[in-house]
Protein backbone atom coordinates (compact mmCIF):
# COMPACT_ATOMS: atom_id res chain seq x y z
CA UNK A 1 0.00 0.00 0.00
CA UNK A 2 1.28 3.15 -0.93
CA UNK A 3 0.78 6.65 0.93
CA UNK A 4 -0.67 9.34 0.09
CA UNK A 5 2.00 11.95 -1.18
CA UNK A 6 1.86 14.27 1.54
CA UNK A 7 0.65 18.19 1.50
CA UNK A 8 2.47 21.04 1.93
CA UNK A 9 1.99 22.85 5.19
CA UNK A 10 0.42 26.54 5.86
CA UNK A 11 2.73 28.29 8.83
CA UNK A 12 2.65 31.66 10.50
CA UNK A 13 6.05 32.96 10.76
CA UNK A 14 7.02 35.24 13.36
CA UNK A 15 9.94 38.00 13.08
CA UNK A 16 12.58 35.41 14.29
CA UNK A 17 11.22 32.77 11.85
CA UNK A 18 11.66 35.00 9.01
CA UNK A 19 14.96 35.68 10.45
CA UNK A 20 16.12 32.44 10.46
CA UNK A 21 14.87 31.89 6.68
CA UNK A 22 15.71 34.85 5.61
CA UNK A 23 17.81 33.67 2.94
CA UNK A 24 15.87 30.91 1.97
CA UNK A 25 13.04 33.24 1.25
CA UNK A 26 14.43 35.79 -0.64
CA UNK A 27 15.70 33.04 -2.52
CA UNK A 28 11.74 32.50 -3.11
CA UNK A 29 10.85 36.04 -3.96
CA UNK A 30 14.10 36.36 -6.53
CA UNK A 31 12.89 33.17 -8.31
CA UNK A 32 9.22 33.79 -8.33
CA UNK A 33 9.94 37.57 -9.14
CA UNK A 34 13.24 36.40 -12.18
CA UNK A 35 15.17 38.66 -10.41
CA UNK A 36 18.95 38.96 -11.00
CA UNK A 37 20.08 37.38 -7.86
CA UNK A 38 22.17 39.98 -6.90
CA UNK A 39 18.47 41.33 -5.69
CA UNK A 40 18.01 39.05 -2.44
CA UNK A 41 21.25 41.20 -1.28
CA UNK A 42 19.40 44.51 -1.78
CA UNK A 43 15.86 43.70 -0.50
CA UNK A 44 17.82 41.77 2.94
CA UNK A 45 18.46 44.99 5.01
CA UNK A 46 14.54 46.26 4.08
CA UNK A 47 12.42 42.83 4.83
CA UNK A 48 14.58 42.77 8.74
CA UNK A 49 13.24 46.27 8.99
CA UNK A 50 9.74 45.54 8.07
CA UNK A 51 9.15 43.08 10.89
CA UNK A 52 9.33 46.33 13.07
CA UNK A 53 6.44 47.66 11.89
CA UNK A 54 3.14 47.98 13.77
CA UNK A 55 0.62 44.71 12.32
CA UNK A 56 3.48 42.96 11.03
CA UNK A 57 2.68 39.22 10.10
CA UNK A 58 3.85 36.88 7.92
CA UNK A 59 2.47 33.18 6.59
CA UNK A 60 4.76 31.00 4.47
CA UNK A 61 4.09 27.13 2.80
CA UNK A 62 6.57 24.33 3.86
CA UNK A 63 6.93 21.28 1.46
CA UNK A 64 6.90 17.85 4.06
CA UNK A 65 11.00 18.27 4.18
CA UNK A 66 10.43 21.68 5.58
CA UNK A 67 11.69 23.67 2.98
CA UNK A 68 9.74 27.01 1.73
CA UNK A 69 7.91 27.04 -1.11
CA UNK A 70 6.07 30.49 -0.77
CA UNK A 71 6.14 33.56 1.83
CA UNK A 72 3.51 36.32 2.31
CA UNK A 73 4.25 39.20 4.60
CA UNK A 74 2.54 42.70 5.26
CA UNK A 75 2.17 45.19 8.04
CA UNK A 76 -0.42 47.85 9.05
CA UNK A 77 0.14 51.17 6.87
CA UNK A 78 0.60 54.88 7.45
CA UNK A 79 1.98 57.91 7.31
CA UNK A 80 5.81 58.27 6.93
CA UNK A 81 6.12 54.36 5.55
CA UNK A 82 7.76 54.47 1.88
CA UNK A 83 4.66 53.20 0.64
CA UNK A 84 2.41 55.10 1.63
CA UNK A 85 4.07 58.47 0.60
CA UNK A 86 4.33 56.75 -2.60
CA UNK A 87 0.25 55.90 -2.80
CA UNK A 88 -0.19 59.54 -1.74
CA UNK A 89 2.21 60.89 -4.63
CA UNK A 90 0.62 58.57 -6.83
CA UNK A 91 -2.83 60.00 -6.19
CA UNK A 92 -1.74 63.70 -6.28
CA UNK A 93 -2.20 64.33 -2.25
CA UNK A 94 -5.93 63.03 -2.80
CA UNK A 95 -6.13 60.71 0.44
CA UNK A 96 -8.59 58.33 0.23
CA UNK A 97 -10.73 56.44 3.15
CA UNK A 98 -8.24 52.97 1.84
CA UNK A 99 -5.22 54.88 2.50
CA UNK A 100 -6.47 56.05 6.35
CA UNK A 101 -7.16 52.45 7.35
CA UNK A 102 -5.11 49.30 5.65
CA UNK A 103 -2.68 46.49 5.52
CA UNK A 104 0.25 46.89 3.27
CA UNK A 105 0.53 43.43 1.30
CA UNK A 106 4.10 43.82 0.92
CA UNK A 107 5.24 40.71 -0.59
CA UNK A 108 4.05 37.43 -2.00
CA UNK A 109 5.63 35.12 -3.45
CA UNK A 110 5.94 31.24 -4.71
CA UNK A 111 8.63 29.40 -6.26
CA UNK A 112 7.95 28.78 -9.78
CA UNK A 113 8.04 24.83 -9.41
CA UNK A 114 5.08 25.26 -6.72
CA UNK A 115 2.72 27.71 -8.66
CA UNK A 116 -0.67 27.04 -10.17
CA UNK A 117 -1.78 25.10 -6.97
CA UNK A 118 -3.15 27.52 -4.91
CA UNK A 119 -0.83 28.34 -2.50
CA UNK A 120 -0.41 31.52 -3.46
CA UNK A 121 -4.45 32.27 -2.65
CA UNK A 122 -3.90 30.25 0.23
CA UNK A 123 -0.97 32.58 1.59
CA UNK A 124 -3.11 35.68 0.58
CA UNK A 125 -6.17 34.52 2.59
CA UNK A 126 -4.02 33.12 5.44
CA UNK A 127 -2.27 36.26 5.78
CA UNK A 128 -5.43 38.87 5.48
CA UNK A 129 -7.56 36.44 7.71
CA UNK A 130 -5.21 37.83 10.99
CA UNK A 131 -5.62 41.35 10.34
CA UNK A 132 -8.20 44.00 11.13
CA UNK A 133 -8.00 46.78 8.45
CA UNK A 134 -10.58 47.45 6.49
CA UNK A 135 -8.99 47.57 3.02
CA UNK A 136 -5.39 45.74 1.82
CA UNK A 137 -3.13 47.98 -0.76
CA UNK A 138 -0.34 45.82 -2.81
CA UNK A 139 1.87 46.89 -5.37
CA UNK A 140 2.57 44.67 -8.85
CA UNK A 141 4.48 45.15 -11.48
CA UNK A 142 2.60 43.86 -13.94
CA UNK A 143 0.11 46.21 -15.74
CA UNK A 144 -3.66 45.89 -14.86
CA UNK A 145 -4.92 43.78 -12.12
CA UNK A 146 -4.15 40.08 -11.57
CA UNK A 147 -6.73 37.64 -11.45
CA UNK A 148 -5.87 36.33 -8.25
CA UNK A 149 -6.60 39.97 -7.19
CA UNK A 150 -10.01 40.66 -9.16
CA UNK A 151 -11.45 37.86 -7.55
CA UNK A 152 -10.54 39.06 -4.13
CA UNK A 153 -12.34 42.48 -4.90
CA UNK A 154 -9.15 43.75 -5.99
CA UNK A 155 -9.38 46.88 -7.92
CA UNK A 156 -7.03 49.63 -9.65
CA UNK A 157 -5.93 52.74 -7.90
CA UNK A 158 -3.09 53.75 -9.71
CA UNK A 159 -1.70 51.96 -12.72
CA UNK A 160 1.46 54.25 -14.43
CA UNK A 161 4.56 52.75 -13.44
CA UNK A 162 6.21 56.05 -13.11
CA UNK A 163 3.76 57.27 -10.75
CA UNK A 164 4.55 54.55 -7.96
CA UNK A 165 8.43 53.89 -7.18
CA UNK A 166 10.55 51.07 -6.51
CA UNK A 167 13.07 50.99 -3.29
Amino acid sequence: MTAAPTRPRLVELDARDLADRLAEALHVYVAAMGCPPGTARQRRSLWLDHVRRPGWRAVGWLDPAGTLLGIAYGYTGGPGQWWYEEVRRGLHGQLTAMTDDYFELTELHVRPDAQGGGLGEGLLRALLAGTDRRHVLLSTPEHGPRPAVLAFGGVMIGQRCGDLGQP
